[in-house]
């Protein structure tokens, strides 16, 4: 699935003006702690997370997320999304809670992080 579908699918708002918008993406996940990025992340996969904070950005740029999700209305600071753009992290804002945004990107067909969800 490409940035521009995930997107349309979800109503959102791209934040980051350097964000390409036939950016693969092969999966996702979500989360609001940091372990839990270290250790579920792969290249090419969106983070969904409801914490606003540049952590969250350094660790999505260390671990190779391509993409991240912030759920609800929150505003962004303006400064976090100077530094995604820095960093090269496209910032995506969906309007909707985390349960309804991953449940429509699994029911499009974009996968978990885990290749079998049922070993972990």
């Amino acid at each position: 699935m490409v940035l521009k579908e995930v997107v349309n699918l979800l109503d959102a708002e791209v934040l980051t003006g350097n964000s390409d918008p036939e950016l693969e993406l092969n999966s996702a996940f979500s989360s609001d702690m940091m372990s839990h990025m270290l250790a579920y992340s792969n290249d090419k996969s969106i983070l969904i997370t409801a914490l606003y904070n540049p952590q969250v950005l350094r660790t999505a740029d260390l671990m190779g997320i391509s993409c991240v999700i912030f759920i609800g209305r929150s505003e962004p600071d303006p400064a976090l999304i100077k530094l995604a753009e820095s960093l090269g992290v496209t910032v995506v804002q969906s309007p909707y809670s985390m349960y309804v945004t991953c449940g429509i990107l699994f029911s499009n067909g974009l996968q978990g992080a885990f290749q079998n969800e049922q070993e972990r």
